[in-house]
């Protein structure tokens, strides 16, 4: 977790992110990567134009960088190593594009969720990133004066494209000194008897060398519902889940569990995408 990027949009919910990034960092030696990007069709700029857009494109530039100053300024960011970034890119796929130029570990995200008709045509680009990204992902959604990780729920199938994704969830539970819960949520419509359950997990985590875990198989009338319930009667510090990135019409249809969870989870959410 040396390198840490954190979007911004100046908000509450980008700064309680940022918050949270800075505790990471401080504690783990870690440079933070602080990306803004502005919406501005530069492209289209005509430099031999008197009348193009140019001084407009200035002045966000320019309220851009003296935000970026101020925020920097903040008390907990002392003695951090912050870069600050700001790239011309409507699309959120910059984010994604930022990491790999920068060869990023963590990207920490705020996020206020999303509900109703506008999560269904609009969602978020918190939600966007998650889908697509191939690095881990938290999402932060309320301030953290002290953000500690004891007991990490991590919510599967335990089914074998999971297991890459299991790994890194045991590397970030190291990091933290975590206990990890080792959740399958079973529902009328894809329920499996307890035993069968059992030894699937069992089979899921036999080789790895992880020991600071417990397993538990909770039945709820969905599997969205069942993580957030039981993250709740441990009293979770963070929940873990791997995303497939579906997109387009399989996604619309589909759904994806991930961003259901960082839509409605009060609580910080990570997600590992399964590489395919």
């Amino acid at each position: 977790m040396k390198k840490i990027l954190v979007p911004t949009d100046f908000s509450e919910q980008a700064e309680n992110a940022l918050k949270v990034a800075a505790q990471l960092a401080r504690k783990h030696d870690s440079k933070i990567y602080l990306l803004h990007m502005l919406e501005l069709p530069l492209q289209e700029v005509d430099m031999m134009n008197a009348a193009s857009p140019i001084p407009e494109a200035m002045f966000f530039m320019k309220l851009a960088q003296q935000k970026f100053e101020d925020l920097l300024a903040r008390d907990y960011l002392n003695g951090l190593m912050v870069h600050d970034i700001v790239k011309n890119y409507p699309s959120f796929s910059s984010i994604i594009d930022t990491c790999h130029e920068y060869n990023v570990d963590l990207i920490v995200m705020g996020s206020h969720g999303a509900t109703g008709l506008k999560e269904m045509f609009i969602g978020s680009n918190t939600e966007k990133v998650v889908r697509t990204s191939d690095i881990p992902v938290l999402v932060i959604k309320n301030e953290h004066a002290n953000f500690k990780v004891d007991r990490f729920v991590f919510a599967s199938d335990f089914n074998k494209d999971n297991r890459e994704t299991y790994k890194q969830a045991t590397e970030v539970a190291k990091i933290f000194n975590a206990k990890m819960y080792l959740v399958m949520v079973n529902t009328a419509n894809s329920f499996i008897s307890t035993s069968e359950a059992r030894k699937r997990i069992n089979a899921f985590i036999k080789d790895s060398e992880f020991e600071n875990y417990s397993t538990h198989i909770y039945n709820d009338d969905s599997v969205e519902q069942g993580i957030l319930n039981f993250s709740k009667d441990i009293d979770a510090d963070l929940i873990g889940i791997s995303t497939h990135g579906r997109q387009g019409i399989a996604h619309f249809f589909n759904g994806s569990i991930s961003e259901d969870l960082v839509n409605h989870s009060k609580r910080p959410v990570m997600t590992f995408k399964i590489l395919t």
